[in-house]
């Protein structure tokens, strides 16, 4: 069996990620400690990037993107925002698509490493010490998902958040509901968590429902519920299952904003051409897009911190499927 970098971390009693950066990001590293992982890596048999081999084939001009779904469409502005920039830079983007599987992320990036200067990993579902393994794929940026000690472009959920409570309470709703995205999403744990903070803190009731995936059918499921639970608006995880919410209201004649307001999330372009328009919580992935690649390009050519963080604001965008309650 291969030796991994947790196998390295346990031999010497420090942090997988500790062990990550000094085989990909060696300066980032104190001396002593830079030379102890180096030889128990030689010792042990590790032979991923950093170690007898050169540790990331360069020149070829084209940076890989991992999506958990294409079809989703929080993804397609991050995708063209990133081409585009990457375009602009004498650099093609590449990309793989996961179909919602994620126990496939890993193995996906090991290949698609290979074949390209850099990776950008958007909203990986893998959990918090699986991701320490990435490192050894340097350069990689983190998209959506922050990842310690490694460079990472975060959604900041907590304005947008608030903001979304807030102007539910303000319409007099005292009991709400929040549709939980994927289980495995991190970016679902960041919303939720907000979602809570801010009822609390505004004094309204808090119902939870879920996990759904992000998709119109699982409103559609979410609606029934939300319903029999007596909720008077209720947040969903994203604009997908707000709009199938939306669907299902309807299709039981009820009337999305008077009976039951409505909110999503990513202000996807449907969003406003949905009928009643769709209030969002607006997520900046035309400037995700953009900073991933001109960081990723940091990287490869040394000029970017490899711990650097960049968190990105959401904001409210009120539309007609919240209104006070009926």
């Amino acid at each position: 069996m291969a030796v991994t970098l947790a196998d390295i971390a346990a031999e010497l009693g420090v942090s997988t990620s500790t062990v990550s950066r000094a085989l990909s990001n060696p300066d980032l590293v104190n001396d002593s400690t830079r030379e102890r992982i180096q030889d128990a890596a030689r010792r042990l048999g590790y032979t991923g990037p950093g170690i007898g081999r050169p540790r990331t084939p360069s020149g070829r001009g084209v940076i890989g993107m991992m999506v958990p779904d294409i079809v989703n469409p929080f993804f397609p502005p991050i995708i063209k925002a990133a081409q585009s920039r990457a375009l602009s830079k004498g650099r093609a983007v590449v990309l793989a698509d996961l179909d919602e599987h994620p126990d496939d992320e890993l193995g996906l990036a090991r290949i698609l490493r290979e074949r390209v200067d850099g990776l950008i990993l958007v909203s990986p579902r893998a959990s918090d010490e699986a991701l320490a393994e990435y490192g050894e794929l340097a350069p990689v940026v983190f998209v959506n998902r922050l990842v310690e000690g490694m460079p990472s472009v975060v959604i900041d959920n907590a304005d947008g958040m608030y903001e979304a409570v807030e102007h539910l309470a303000a319409l007099g709703h005292t009991r709400i509901g929040y549709l939980n995205g994927p289980r495995r999403s991190w970016s679902n744990r960041m919303r939720r968590d907000a979602v809570a903070a801010a009822a609390e803190k505004l004094g309204v009731d808090l119902d939870e429902f879920g996990p759904f995936e992000p998709e119109v059918q699982s409103g559609v499921r979410a609606a029934d519920l939300v319903v029999s639970a007596g909720v008077t608006g209720v947040i969903a995880y994203d604009d997908m299952i707000a709009l199938g919410v939306m669907v299902r209201l309807a299709e039981r004649g009820l009337r999305v904003g008077p009976d039951v307001s409505v909110m999503g999330i990513d202000d996807a372009p449907m969003a406003g051409m949905a009928y009643p328009a769709l209030t969002t919580v607006h997520v900046p992935g035309v400037e995700a897009g953009r900073i991933a690649v001109d960081t990723v390009l940091g990287l490869i050519d040394g000029q970017t911190n490899g711990r650097m963080v960049r968190r990105l604001d959401t904001r409210l965008v009120i539309r007609s499927s919240t209104q006070s309650p009926g």
